[in-house]
């Protein structure tokens, strides 16, 4: 029997199957874990954890957005990562120096899965598959950080803001609308340019199909805007801007 937080969803279950860190897991480790966790909605605009703070919990987005960002030291904010829901956030730096080296803000209204470092080592005591399972997570996240780094040094502008816009699409071909869940800036930070960069990038794809509308994206074919993001061996698909 399965012994759920407060605020635990059915759904949510499924949701972390899907997951690199649990989808491994037998039913009873899962269980175990999530036996340990809380599980919390915030607003838009809260605050997780701060630069340097102890990294004494990690987490799991089961609904919304937050993004991760580190401060410099003339107070600017720099945004490492933006975090999708079922994706899972913090877990390394609980283990490595044990101290949050970014900042976690929600975008959106949210709702998060949190675990604590002690009822993880317990799990762990419990059951040697979740070991591996986290390892096999890292693992995946190290290959996610190479394909953003790539992606920086090799693709031209409008090809990173693709790509990035394809992670609100559905699958399958054909058309699709859909809105973006935080604004325009906060997508050119993530990518590592200014405003009016972005906004050069969203015009020239409209040569494939993508036309915005305020916070609203059409895109007319889907199969059309993949083939768009692949770049070619030598890193030449085209201008840099």
């Amino acid at each position: 029997m399965r012994n759920d937080p407060p605020g635990f969803r059915p759904q949510d279950a499924a949701m972390l199957r899907s997951n690199a860190l649990f989808g491994r897991l037998s039913d009873r480790a899962l269980g175990l874990l999530v036996s340990t966790a809380q599980v919390r909605a915030v607003p838009r605009g809260t605050t997780l954890f701060v630069q340097d703070e102890e990294a004494d919990r990690f987490f799991v987005l089961l609904d919304g957005w937050v993004k991760l960002y580190r401060l410099t030291r003339d107070g600017a904010e720099a945004v490492v990562n933006i975090i999708a829901p079922g994706e899972t956030f913090a877990e390394a730096a609980m283990f490595a120096s044990g101290k949050f080296p970014v900042c976690a803000e929600a975008v959106t209204e949210s709702r998060i899965l949190t675990l604590t470092a002690e009822g993880f080592a317990r799990c762990l005591r419990e059951d040697e598959q979740i070991a591996f399972a986290m390892l096999g997570s890292l693992s995946i996240r190290l290959r996610h950080l190479v394909q953003q780094i790539e992606q920086l040094q090799v693709q031209p502008t409008p090809q990173r803001v693709a790509s990035f816009l394809l992670r609100f699409c559905p699958e399958g071909s054909g058309p699709a609308t859909f809105a973006l869940p935080f604004d325009k800036a906060l997508v050119a930070r993530r990518l590592g340019m200014q405003p009016e960069t972005f906004s050069r990038a969203l015009a020239k794809l409209r040569g494939v199909g993508v036309e915005t509308q305020g916070g609203t994206v059409s895109v007319a074919d889907l199969d059309e805007l993949r083939r768009f993001c692949q770049v070619d061996e030598g890193g030449a698909a085209g201008e840099r801007d």
